[in-house]
């Protein structure tokens, strides 16, 4: 007990009846009570550790980003919901969609708005674009929207003029593909519907899922996968040989290999498509016979042991292993599974680098940049910059020492831990390096579009589009246009 008297701390002595109970509680305590004490004591320090452990995994960047090139950003209004679609026009055009209903035409140079659409009455569920066939024509590419209104609005990128509009649909169109060979475009929602430039319908199939198609892409042989809840169908475009003919649309195959709903579909080449699902499960498929190539799940734990791989699994939250996105390259699958980032490797075919905790939240959206970067964007509102290199190897961590270590506890666990973590890091020949934090949103960032001349451009669901630029080379332009001011006037030849 501590007492205050004339401003100076004392102690008080403690009274006899106090020092002889004290002195018979001690005499009391043997190991066998002291020791349920440690074990509950041990217990809450391991569990401790373990979620500093987990929250320390989540990577983090300075300021000073000598990496990342985009260190100045420009804010562009336009939208007043959600922003969740940008869809390239050309080399320095894009568009915005989202759930206001407003399609929104900028110039990714300067930032510019350049064209507003308004024609749906809900929100954007889908955009893609339908170039010309004709050379001359290439400028005049038109825009497709799809929305939930049940209504898909064909558009003239120039003028913005309502070409043509669809309202015979009997679901939400969830899904838009350009199948630009043959000249036509598919719509998917509770059916798949083709049609061609002037928007006549040229066939469609039956009623096939309330849930609808979430994806579609075209494949060899006039073919188009498409992923209908968990299952993945093959259909042929049959075209017309003579002028007596009509189109028609075959199903050829269903493809049931998945145990849980398709979320993601992409082309990786002309030799392979990807299919990745809610449950985490990657497969590659062959474009031709559309057998399974390569079959990944173990995306959580690149390497886990036999005895454990179940317990892994069942840990393991469904939205934490659900893979959101794909891009490709010739030579790597690059998946968003979760909060995670994961490099599939086609010829070796396994996990050879990933980010367990990339971002906070799920990631929504990655794409390939050149000298083997990648970006992401998260739920969260961050996007990323990585890059990926080789491992180099590195020495071992010595063993920390510790209160408990005196006791034995934990060692046992240390040790049983040490072959997996080894055989893990051993199975991944490379790493995913964060070089780059853009913080720019408040909320998140569902997709962007990566410019190689004009920078990289993002939406969220802030309501915002974030055109992020290059420091160094917007400063360079601006020099560059100040002395041709300059010159223009006279003034440089003055100051000579």
């Amino acid at each position: 007990m501590v007492a205050m008297a004339g401003g100076r701390r004392h102690r008080r002595r403690p009274t006899t009846a106090a020092a002889a109970a004290t002195a018979d509680w001690l005499s009391r305590i043997t190991v066998a009570t002291l020791l349920p004490v440690i074990k509950t004591f041990s217990q809450a320090y391991r569990e401790t550790a373990l979620v500093l452990c987990e929250k320390s995994a989540f990577q983090t960047i300075g300021e000073e980003q000598s990496q990342n090139p985009y260190t100045e950003l420009l804010v562009l209004k336009g939208h007043h919901d959600i922003v969740r679609f940008l869809v390239q026009l050309d080399d320095y055009r894009f568009a915005s969609a989202g759930d206001d209903g407003i399609i929104v035409v900028w110039n990714a140079q300067t930032g510019e708005k350049l064209l507003e659409l308004s024609g749906h009455t809900q929100k954007i569920t889908a955009v893609t674009t339908f170039p010309s066939l004709k050379p001359c024509e290439e400028k005049n590419q038109l825009l497709l929207t799809a929305s939930a209104d049940r209504t898909v609005i064909v558009w003239d990128c120039d003028t913005g003029r309502q070409i043509q509009k669809v309202s015979c649909f009997q679901s939400t169109v969830k899904c838009l593909t350009v199948l630009q060979k043959l000249d036509v475009w598919l719509s998917g929602g509770n059916d798949l519907c083709v049609w061609n430039r002037k928007l006549d319908l040229l066939c469609k199939t039956g009623h096939l899922s309330d849930t609808g198609i979430s994806a579609l892409v075209e494949i060899p042989r006039n073919c188009v996968a498409a992923a209908v809840g968990k299952e993945l169908i093959i259909f042929r475009l049959v075209a017309p040989i003579e002028a007596s003919l009509e189109w028609d649309v075959i199903e050829v195959k269903r493809l049931l290999d998945h145990q849980d709903n398709i979320l993601s579909l992409v082309n990786v080449n002309d030799v392979n498509f990807v299919t990745g699902s809610h449950v985490g499960e990657l497969i590659i498929w062959d474009v031709l016979d559309w057998t399974v190539q390569a079959y990944e799940r173990n995306f959580w734990d690149p390497s886990p042991q036999p005895d454990t791989q179940q317990e892994i699994r069942l840990s393991q939250k469904p939205h934490d292993i659900s893979i959101h996105h794909f891009t490709c390259d010739e030579e790597n699958v690059f998946a968003a599974v979760g909060r995670g980032l994961y490099v599939y490797n086609l010829q070796m075919k396994h996990v050879i680098a990933y980010q367990k905790t990339a971002h906070d939240s799920n990631v929504l959206h990655i794409a390939k940049l050149p000298n083997r970067q990648l970006i992401s964007c998260s739920e969260d509102g961050s996007v990323r910059i990585w890059e990926l290199r080789e491992k180099q190897q590195l020495p071992a961590e010595p063993v920390p020492t510790g209160f408990f270590n005196m006791w034995g506890f934990g060692r046992v666990n240390k040790q049983a831990s040490q072959p997996v973590k080894k055989q893990q890091e051993s199975a991944t020949s490379c790493l995913l390096e964060l070089i780059g934090d853009l913080i720019g949103h408040s909320s998140s960032v569902e997709m962007f579009l990566y410019f190689e001349d004009h920078g990289l451009v993002t939406c969220s669901a802030d309501h915002l589009i974030i055109l992020w630029k290059n420091g160094e080379q917007e400063s360079g332009l601006r020099s560059l246009k100040l002395f041709q001011k300059l010159e223009e006037n006279g003034d440089l030849y003055l100051a000579v």
